[in-house]
């Protein structure tokens, strides 16, 4: 498939290692331009492209910007992917630590990907954001390993969900169905789930247990 990230920090650097790994045609961008990705694209044969190059007719497409970040995406990004695109939210909302407050999350109650959709002005599904950069190269099994990892995914689009569930488990992962994006908060920061390594059954129950209560440490 065609891929285009956005964002070439440790998760969008460990998806273009393995999603080149496994033959995809990987776009990559950044903040700062393509000339600062000639490492990257030197060590994974992808191509380091501006950010509104990056979904040109791409199949998915990952966001993984801090969640600061996404408003200043530029306009219409996802317009010339390709039709019936999944797009990857991989995003937290960091207050204290990143990003300041928003208040359409915390007064609002919209999850952080609704917020993302509204940003980008496409529907997203929310996946990553609680895995481990490192796990993404170093814990991939096969299907049926008994110790094999899986990820909650989250997402309102149920064909572009599949797509997504689909490719991390080509990347070597389990999926757990986390519900549309209105339920994507069991699986924010703080979560029982979020940073779970366990298999299906631990992430269903994590997720399960969930909380929609804001903790004081991730409030603004």
């Amino acid at each position: 498939m065609k891929i285009g990230i956005i964002g070439a920090g440790n998760i969008g650097g460990n998806l273009t290692r393995r999603l080149t790994t496994l033959g995809h045609d990987v776009s990559v961008a950044n903040s700062r331009g393509p000339h600062t990705l000639t490492a990257l694209a030197k060590e994974t044969g992808a191509t380091p492209v501006t950010v509104e190059e990056a979904p040109l007719g791409a199949e998915i497409v990952v966001i993984t910007v801090p969640l600061k970040a996404v408003p200043d995406l530029p306009s219409g990004l996802i317009d010339k992917a390709a039709d019936g695109v999944a797009v990857i939210d991989t995003g937290n909302y960091y207050p204290r630590e990143r990003d300041g407050r928003i208040a359409a999350i915390e007064d609002d109650g919209l999850t952080e990907s609704r917020w993302t959709e509204r940003q980008i002005g496409h529907a997203v599904v929310k996946a990553f954001n609680g895995t481990y950069a490192q796990d993404i190269l170093e814990r991939p099994l096969p299907p049926g390993a008994p110790d094999r990892m899986a990820l909650p995914v989250a997402g309102d689009d149920e064909p572009a969900k599949r797509k997504v569930r689909d490719l991390i488990d080509a990347l070597g992962f389990d999926t757990v169905d986390a519900g549309g994006i209105d339920d994507s908060w069991r699986q924010q920061p703080d979560t029982p789930v979020y940073g779970l390594r366990a298999g299906t059954d631990a992430v269903a129950k994590a997720l399960a247990e969930a909380s929609p209560e804001r903790t004081p440490g991730f409030s603004g």
